[in-house]
């Protein structure tokens, strides 16, 4: 029976197939055969019983393992059993000198590998459009919006290449904490590596050999949650950036602007309103990208275990871990289908670009009143005032100024026309574009296969 929607409705199959509880028994099983090939490195185990147990990996199941933990109360020694048992006499060694966590953590940090090598790739295909976005539109003009309300002229590739610095911060973000959480962790109890005597050391580097990965360098009888709830909360920032966005197009498609929409198709918006076009996608990114954020407070809350170890984190980690990976999944699925599918109506940017009727352009004439001789604060009340009249009166910003002698004794109309054109006011964008691009390129650059 399924009951969690991730198990039908979210996520990719490739993404849950990791977290699948038979990937993680496998990957599980394959740390402990690691153990063994380190154990025969430092003379303790026999190639041959290496390879017998090795050899029995495949019918261990998962609803054995159940069956067994049923009984004994404990999911990783009911796996030990089991594959000991399978394996006879060649079976004495396995999980020799480890701790549960040894297996569990050096398992997550695989897992970690194996996600991140979904996720990653998926983020980076989003800041690839994004690039691409900002610079095709880089001098499409449009409302600039601050508090709701028209502020400056911005342009479309402005807006798009704001949303690529910040994802690819997010990505900068996840590929400097892969180094502080895929790591093994195989040191015993409490982490002194006892039960290995003065072999631990060498021990801990044969395993770490064989799965590719780094050790801790210390640890209790757990890896340090530290880096779960780093890992947790980038991926959580990553969310919240895509519901940023998500909602950029929810704003912006609402019919009395109608400048940014979904690319629906012939989706049906509403089971009794036919004309109905919904945000549902945005909408999803959001809702989803709420789950995630919850996550980061189960994940901190993680770190503060007692003394050496103690469970409280053991409950909570089965479900954030894996809903975490899987939600990020389909928000990046979701964004990765938003973005391609995107519906521009770049008439009507031009149009509300209009729509108040050149107020959007006071700063403009307070600035050049100011590099005329008039005080800024002068200049501020006086663009101000004419603001107020052009609300007033239902005429130009342009007429209005006309209409003032404080205006016309320093400018001619020409100027003011120029003055009040959007496309002279918009400062450096072109060159703030091309920082933003650069800034993700340099980043991609960084991310290697891990």
């Amino acid at each position: 029976m399924d009951v969690c929607p991730l198990d039908w409705r979210y996520g990719s199959r490739e993404i849950r197939e990791i977290f699948d509880k038979e990937n993680v028994l496998r990957t599980r099983l394959n740390v402990e055969v690691a153990l063994l090939k380190a154990l025969r490195d430092v003379g303790l185990v026999s190639e041959a019983d290496v390879n017998i147990v090795e050899g029995k990996i495949a019918e261990v199941k998962s609803s054995e393992v159940e069956d067994l933990e049923s009984k004994l109360g404990h999911d990783v020694m009911a796996m030990v059993v089991t594959l000991a048992q399978k394996s006879g006499d060649a079976g004495r060694f396995v999980h020799f000198g480890a701790t549960s966590y040894d297996i569990v953590d050096t398992a997550n940090a695989i897992l970690f590998r194996q996600a991140l090598n979904i996720i990653i790739p998926k983020l980076m295909k989003i800041l690839d459009i994004l690039a691409k976005y900002s610079n095709k539109y880089r001098d499409i003009i449009m409302v600039g919006r601050t508090h709701g309300q028209h502020a400056l002229p911005i342009t479309l590739g402005f807006k798009f290449a704001n949303y690529l610095y910040e994802f690819s911060r997010s990505l900068e973000r996840i590929n400097e904490s892969k180094e502080r959480i895929i790591r093994i962790k195989m040191a015993g109890a409490v982490g002194t590596m006892a039960g290995w005597g003065d072999k631990g050391i060498e021990i801990e580097q044969y395993v770490s050999k064989y799965l590719g990965i780094p050790a801790h360098v210390i640890s209790t009888q757990v890896a340090p949650r530290d880096g779960f709830a780093e890992i947790i909360s980038d991926l959580a920032i990553l969310t919240a950036v895509g519901e940023r966005f998500s909602l950029e197009v929810r704003e912006l498609m609402r019919p009395e602007i109608s400048e940014i929409g979904e690319g629906v198709g012939e989706r049906v918006g509403s089971s009794t309103m036919p004309q109905k076009e919904n945000p549902v996608t945005a909408e999803k990114i959001t809702g989803l990208s709420r789950i995630v954020r919850s996550f980061v407070s189960a994940s901190i809350e993680n770190i503060p275990l007692w003394h050496e170890r103690d469970l409280t984190n053991s409950s909570s980690e089965r479900i954030l871990i894996s809903h975490t990976f899987i939600i990020v999944d389909e928000i990046l699925n979701s964004l990765i289908e938003l973005l391609t599918n995107l519906r521009l109506n770049i008439n009507n940017m031009e149009k509300n670009l209009q729509l108040t009727r050149g107020q959007i352009m006071a700063e403009s004439l307070m600035v050049n009143l100011t590099l005329r001789g008039m005080a800024r604060h002068e200049a501020h009340r006086l663009a101000g005032e004419i603001s107020r009249e052009v609300r007033r009166s239902g005429s130009s910003f342009l007429d209005a100024c006309l209409k003032r002698e404080e205006v016309t004794r320093l400018f001619t109309e020409k100027e003011l026309k120029d003055i009040l054109d959007p496309k002279n006011y918009l400062g450096e964008y072109s060159k703030l574009i091309d920082r933003s691009i650069d800034y993700y390129n340099r980043v991609k650059q960084e991310v290697k296969q891990i």
